[in-house]
């Protein structure tokens, strides 16, 4: 079986977020895509984060009604730090006939080097990157600094929407409306929980 796995803070997840997952699984014939909620990034310390149990029930109304997208835990149920490699070794064990493909935005390629054990993630998976019209990708940089990546990436063309979950959170501090930009059942969420404000 073909996994996507989709980590990310989704604070809030919002159109953006559901038109990458499922352009990639469409692209790529994924037979599931696994929201992998996570904890604080260590690579994004100075950001403060929404409750975590917020966060999945934002994920989990984003997501029904769309058979393919299962929320995991498997970042939240653990201590921090929290690394790529480590939840690439866990999913494994849990899915160990599973080919992975770890869904990422170009920044994200662009910052691999920085992350826990780049080659042993690429062993893994297989990099599912999201392309930017327009935008010049130096991949022989990255390849100097992380040998064999260019032969696990694969790029997903999907519509460009300007959404930021800043953006987001600061538009509901402000009392601007964040309707289309989010999912009506993630906006209720958001109400009810009164996240952002």
């Amino acid at each position: 079986m073909k996994l996507g796995l989709f980590g990310g803070t989704f604070d809030p997840p919002h159109l953006g977020h559901l038109i990458l997952a499922e352009e990639s699984r469409t692209r790529l014939n994924l037979d599931k895509v696994l929201w992998i909620v996570s904890g604080q990034s260590p690579l994004k310390l100075d950001r403060p984060l929404s409750p975590v149990e917020a966060r999945i029930e934002m994920v989990q109304a984003a997501i029904v009604g769309n058979p393919p997208f299962f929320l995991s835990r498997v970042d939240v149920d653990r201590p921090p730090p929290h690394y790529a490699i480590d939840t690439l070794k866990i999913l494994a064990k849990e899915f160990p006939r599973d080919e992975f493909y770890f869904i990422m935005g170009e920044d994200s390629l662009r910052d691999l080097p920085k992350w826990r054990e780049p080659q042993e993630i690429i062993k893994r998976a297989t990099l599912a990157v999201l392309k930017r019209p327009g935008n010049h990708f130096d991949m022989d940089d990255l390849e100097s600094k992380v040998a064999g990546v260019s032969s696990r990436v694969v790029w997903v063309n999907a519509p460009q929407l300007e959404i930021a979950s800043s953006d987001i959170q600061k538009r509901i501090r402000e009392g601007k409306s964040v309707r289309y930009m989010v999912t009506d059942e993630v906006r209720r969420v958001i109400e009810e929980r009164r996240l952002y404000r």
